[in-house]
């Protein structure tokens, strides 16, 4: 694919050039806006390797507005040009104008094959500019016409064509044009409006080499489940930060009907084991917080989606049976940034987490999942990714391809080619269509594009991208990974498998899965990649933020050496600090801090929860006596790693018999701990009480300082006090007189 494209995309450079020059010297039509985003900025061109991002394609409602009206298709059957029958369009126009339009006549044009290129610029530049001879020429006497429009005014419109007016010359993606001219008096002619789509033709005679297609199949949402649990005496229920994930499993819900979408459809499906662990928290039993990031779990209150949890549960054990799973890593880390922000100490953490992952995966839905496999954000792939990737037991990556270049490939922008490339580290790069999954980001709703005609023309598009792909070497047999967004929305789902099955159906398509797609991969290298995209380095995870979730680290591990039953509390705080990092958060920046704040938060509680109660003043009569410390366990399990130690200020008056006490708290109450002292002196003593972790004798806490007020203490011990003092002070004088002797 690699040669034939970069062929390809050198005529098509050089018509653009052409195209670009004639059209500017043609008068834009009125009301013609800049063509410049609506925002006003600037269009990043290196934010794909075909130089343009998901957020630089220009809806064809929104290019419209430019002309009075505006046009929308709502349906266009047959997706594809088999062999004779009709093309039928229907759609709706409107008045986006402040004045009345006159009648106005409906037509079709249809440009060359290859006149407007789905893989490279031109279909951009294409859709920018008015009427040119990209278009093609109107189909003679298929026309609908329409009365006068008031300003506002909407009115849908069916066209028929019958295929053989279409002028189709064999198999490939044509240039389909719907434009609205004025029907009537002066300036009848002018155009007043157009959209612009791609029409397939694939006939019957036709025999191109099929592209073996594997379409990836994410079911994976953002964390919700906190680090935060509610014991009780039954047992531990887990605290989540909302109950939104009711309504996604619930009947209707984007993961219930995901998964109902993809059963028994040729895809490979990509699962977050945390998603699944959350769904079987759920349906088991949970909390919600009464607002997220929250330190206390008595004020949760009970979860509501514990039946819907175990019918999506139930529903995707059924979907996935006999099909390829693949299994990414815990909580799906976002490689890149950790790779670039410093996330080296998680590694460890990381790799155990998925390991555990996995077991879950294949004990809830029965399956044997493929593990190692990492998806970084944006398919981008770099030396520092390849290394990170590699530490957590990593061996294949998805890429995107602007990274990886397989052996004796032309080295050059947009000259690449999907299927696995063989690095030399033993890694192994699946790449994917960067094209197809730039349309199906772009095609999210959170780029602007929704509804029946955005669901349309992305179809139209896909469908001619992956013609275009099969017609650029006809006869050699080659691979075609389709990747969605990782919170693929249902239409973007909808969209991808009726692709997949007209394709099929055609002939071009022909359905394989992941492993068939690894398994003879070319040896290949890393390019020195320096072309990053600055929106999507701008999304990363900021270091000081995994510097945060490290330190948390670390305190998790402070900890587990205080508690009875350590390990619930490790493993639940570990799954939250996974989620930290989770790819996820790059769509919600203020969750990802929120979350990573709940957890910080979580653990200073926690820690500040096991403390010394403050004392001020105690008694000491006699020479013996017990000095009342409390500890106070605010924790839900009981306390047994932690010892006492009491340090007088004044040991000639007063010291502790017992230099270290062990403390031993059931859950949520307080420990008295008696400290056995003897004062040999009346008077006030200063004593530093301080709780310590009897596995490495490290503080823990603040120390608790309070003064013995020491009292009656017995003659003898007063004389006993002031003899040992007074030998004290004999030795020193005779120490010295020896050294003056000397």
């Amino acid at each position: 694919m690699g040669r034939g494209r970069t062929y390809r995309r050198t005529v098509v450079a050089t018509v653009t050039t052409i195209l670009v020059a004639i059209t500017s010297l043609l008068p834009a039509p009125a009301g013609a806006a800049a063509m410049v985003p609506a925002d006003g900025r600037r269009a990043h061109a290196a934010a794909t390797p075909h130089g343009r991002g998901p957020d630089d394609a220009p809806t064809a409602h929104a290019l419209s507005r430019r002309y009075p009206v505006s046009v929308e298709l709502a349906s266009l059957t047959p997706a594809v040009i088999r062999q004779g029958g009709e093309l039928r369009i229907s759609g709706r126009v409107t008045n986006t104008s402040g004045r009345r339009v006159g009648a106005v006549r409906i037509g079709v044009r249809i440009g060359a094959s290859g006149a407007i290129d789905t893989r490279g610029g031109l279909a951009t530049v294409a859709r920018r500019t008015p009427l040119t001879r990209a278009d093609g020429p109107e189909v003679r006497g298929r026309t609908a016409r329409l009365a006068p429009l008031a300003t506002g005014a909407e009115r849908g419109f069916r066209l028929t064509v019958p295929v053989p007016d279409l002028g189709l010359d064999g198999a490939g993606a044509y240039a389909l044009t719907v434009h609205v001219v004025r029907a009537d008096g002066a300036g009848a002619g002018t155009v007043l409006g157009l959209t612009r789509t791609h029409l397939s033709a694939y006939p019957d005679a036709t025999r191109l080499e099929p592209l073996r297609t594997t379409v990836l199949w994410p079911v994976l949402d953002t964390p919700r489940m906190e680090a935060l649990t509610l014991r009780t005496q039954d047992s531990v229920l887990p605290v989540f930060r909302d109950d939104q994930l009711t309504a996604a499993f619930g009947p209707g819900g984007r993961l219930r009907r995901l998964v109902e979408m993809g059963k028994g459809q040729p895809v490979t499906w990509v699962l977050d084991p945390d998603l699944i662990v959350q769904a079987r928290a759920m349906a088991a039993g949970y909390r919600v917080a009464r607002t997220p990031g929250d330190t206390d779990p008595r004020q949760a209150a009970e979860g509501k989606g514990g039946e819907a949890a175990a019918g999506w549960l139930a529903a995707l054990r059924a979907a996935v049976r006999g099909r390829e799973v693949i299994a990414l890593p815990y909580a799906d880390p976002d490689l890149a940034s950790l790779a670039r922000g410093g996330g080296g100490p998680l590694a460890g953490l990381l790799r155990r987490a998925s390991r555990t992952g996995r077991n879950v995966v294949d004990r809830a839905l029965g399956v044997h999942a493929r593990a190692g496999v990492g998806w970084p954000a944006g398919g981008e792939l770099d030396d520092g990714i390849a290394r990170y990737a590699k530490g957590l037991g990593l061996d294949t990556v998805l890429a995107s391809g602007a990274g990886v270049a397989s052996a004796g490939e032309l080295v050059s922008e947009g000259a690449t080619d999907d299927g696995a490339v063989s690095l030399e580290d033993g890694t192994t790069a699946l790449r994917y269509d960067a094209a197809i999954a730039s349309q199906l980001f772009a095609s999210h709703p959170a780029a602007g594009a929704s509804g029946a005609p955005a669901r349309l023309l992305l179809r139209q598009r896909l469908l001619a991208e992956t013609l275009t792909a099969v017609r650029e070497l006809p006869y050699a047999r080659r691979e075609l990974v389709m990747v969605p967004p990782r919170r693929m929305p249902l239409a973007v789902g909808r969209v991808l498998l009726t692709v997949v099955a007209e394709g099929r159906k055609a002939g071009w398509l022909e359905p394989a899965g992941f492993a068939a797609a690894l398994r003879k991969p070319t040896a290949g290298r890393l390019r020195g990649f320096d072309g990053y995209p600055l929106a999507r380095h701008a999304s990363e995870l900021p270091p000081s933020r995994l510097a945060a979730v490290v330190r948390d680290r670390r305190r998790m591990r402070a900890l587990a050496k205080v508690l009875s039953d350590a390990r619930a509390t490790a493993a639940s705080v570990r799954a939250a600090l996974a989620r930290s990092v989770a790819t996820a958060w790059r769509a919600d920046p203020a969750g990802a801090a929120s979350y990573q704040r709940g957890v910080s938060r979580y653990l200073t509680a926690s820690i500040a929860s096991v403390r010394l109660v403050p004392k001020s003043t105690v008694v000491v009569t006699g020479g013996s006596a017990t000095i009342p410390v409390t500890v106070d366990n605010g924790l839900q399990q009981d306390l047994t790693g932690v010892e006492l130690r009491v340090l007088s200020s004044r040991p000639e008056r007063l010291t502790a018999r017992d230099p270290a006490m062990p403390v031993q708290a059931s859950r949520a109450v307080s420990r008295t701990v008696r400290i056995r002292v003897e004062a040999y002196a009346n008077g006030p003593v200063r004593l530093t009480a301080q709780l310590y972790t009897i596995t490495d004798g490290r503080p823990w806490g603040a120390p608790m300082t309070f003064t013995a007020d020491v009292r009656s203490v017995p003659s003898g011990a007063v004389i006993f006090v002031l003899g040992g003092t007074g030998l004290i002070v004999l030795a020193v004088a005779f120490r010295l007189r020896r050294t003056r002797t000397r």
